[in-house]
């Protein structure tokens, strides 16, 4: 006896098909189609999303990794954190390798000669350098430079501000090995540092040598020395403070002698209205030697504040 379907079609019924037939047709032929296109559009939608869904977890581990500091106890990856508006600036945080020398002096110094710049609090330098006159200075690189400045002139604070981890540890090491007393180190934005945790008239000098002169014409608005940075700089410094700018980049040095020379709390000290000679006490840094090789030209500018 035969097996029977479980819902025959009767024999006589318009929809019956003949047993050895298989249906074909054009509606068959365009569901078959249709199914086709909508799983191949459904399979891409879910790639795209499976896509997307990476892309965004790979950016979060990323801000997680930029949020974590390095070395407990250590400058912070973020000390201002989102507490600050987004706006245009004039570095970009990068890491990089820190030998095991640098880590030591950041774990060892930093919790002495070390703060973050988190835009709570108003700094008192008096107390934080001892009662000594302090300049200024933003982007010191790995530090050489202004570890000799240091030891040359103990005489004279510096509160030294970059977001370069090797370089912070490599200064603080500096400094100790060198036996000077006479250097903190700052990390984060410069700007919060001068609008909010700084005193007014409490600098003695700004000192910014070889910043990134951000080359291509769309980043010039990425440089530092801008109108808005000298309007935050001027109620800093006390009277007859020094602002003392040097560059190798050309089109930077004569953007900075404008700027300068336009704002009406500055006063070129060149007797010409120009570029100054290196003053004695600025040493060649590392970013200048490298200008020379390549028949940069180095230009100084120091303006006094009125």
């Amino acid at each position: 006896m035969s097996e029977q379907p479980l819902n025959p079609t009767p024999a006589g019924s318009p929809d019956a098909t003949p047993p050895d037939e298989t249906p074909t047709g054009p509606a068959r032929t365009g569901s078959t189609a249709a199914d086709a296109l909508a799983d191949a559009t459904a399979e891409e939608t879910t790639t795209a999303d499976e896509a997307a869904a990476l892309r965004a977890a790979s950016f979060e581990r990323a801000r997680r990794l930029r949020m974590e500091p390095r070395f407990p106890g250590g400058p912070a990856a973020d000390p201002a954190g989102s507490h600050h508006e987004r706006r245009i600036r004039s570095f970009q945080p990068r890491r990089s390798r820190v030998t095991t020398g640098q880590q030591e002096s950041l774990e060892r110094l930093w919790p002495k000669w070390g703060l973050d710049i988190d835009g709570r609090r108003v700094l008192d330098l008096a107390e934080l350098f001892d009662g000594l006159p302090v300049v200024l200075e933003i982007g010191f690189g790995m530090g050489e430079a202004t570890a000799q400045m240091a030891a040359d002139d103990p005489g004279t604070g510096i509160l030294a501000v970059d977001v370069h981890t090797p370089g912070q540890g490599n200064l603080l090491g500096l400094a100790d090995t060198a036996g000077s007393t006479n250097v903190r180190v700052a990390n984060g934005d410069a700007v919060i540092l001068l609008r909010e945790m700084l005193a007014p008239e409490s600098l003695d000098g700004l000192r910014v040598y070889f910043p990134d002169p951000w080359p291509k014409a769309r980043h010039h608005k990425r440089r530092l020395i801008q109108p808005d940075f000298l309007d935050l700089v001027a109620p800093v410094l006390k009277p007859g403070a020094i602002v003392h700018c040097a560059t190798d980049w050309e089109p930077y040095a004569e953007q900075m002698l404008e700027v300068l020379t336009a704002h009406p709390r500055f006063e070129n000290t060149a007797a010409d209205g120009g570029y100054a000679p290196r003053p004695a006490f600025r040493p060649l840094t590392r970013f200048e030697g490298q200008g020379l090789d390549k028949g940069h030209v180095v230009h100084d500018l120091l303006f006094a504040r009125v």
